[in-house]
């Protein structure tokens, strides 16, 4: 059997955003899991329009080709990763979008993140919860923030570190996500599949 496949997926889409750090970095951390098989999706990529459907694909197929496109591309996963970016106490509108484009693929399956702002991201990830329960999705208890001076540490627009000066910060946090999502994905999986 093939190990189950994980998005992480980069909720940012602006030219300017900090996600890039730590989405590589997230990436070279699960480069190798023996576990779960990572795959980045920039959602920069994927254009997606802004929800213009007769109703949601729970209740009515999708007419715009490229929400069609997302939702194959969602339904391909066995679970997410969000590299999460804080606006305005939220996600980013074009994360939320993407939610909006889909609900039948999110569906039982788990999904965790790695949130970042001034707060860690704190503010950002309570609302993504609220999202992923309503489209019946496992929200992960653990998760990553890089918050307050460290973030300021890393982030572009501060002293522009290298994610390693505060790895070991993060890694505790990530191997607890990590973990909790391999539990999640086994029992999600089996449970659609059976």
């Amino acid at each position: 059997m093939s190990k189950p496949r994980i998005a992480v997926i980069i909720s940012s889409t602006r030219k300017a955003r900090f996600a890039d750090k730590p989405a590589a970095w997230l990436m070279a951390q699960v480069a190798n899991h023996p576990e779960l098989d990572f795959e980045l999706v920039d959602l920069r990529d994927q254009d997606l329009p802004f929800f213009d459907e007769a109703a949601s694909n729970l209740w009515a197929p999708s007419q715009d080709e490229r929400a069609q496109r997302w939702q194959e591309k969602v339904a391909g996963f066995d679970g997410y990763l969000f590299v999460l970016a804080e606006y305005n106490h939220s996600m980013p509108a074009a994360l939320k979008n993407a939610f909006d484009q889909d609900y039948v693929g999110w569906n039982r399956k788990p999904g965790g993140a790695l949130a970042y702002g001034s707060m860690g991201g704190a503010r950002a990830l309570e609302h993504l919860r609220n999202v992923m329960v309503e489209v019946q999705m496992v929200p992960l208890r653990n998760a990553v923030h890089i918050g307050g001076s460290d973030f300021f540490k890393v982030w572009s627009g501060g002293q522009n570190a290298p994610l390693s000066e505060i790895e070991g910060i993060l890694k505790p946090s990530l191997d607890a996500m990590l973990d909790e999502l391999v539990w999640w994905t086994r029992a999600t999986k089996a449970a659609r599949e059976g």
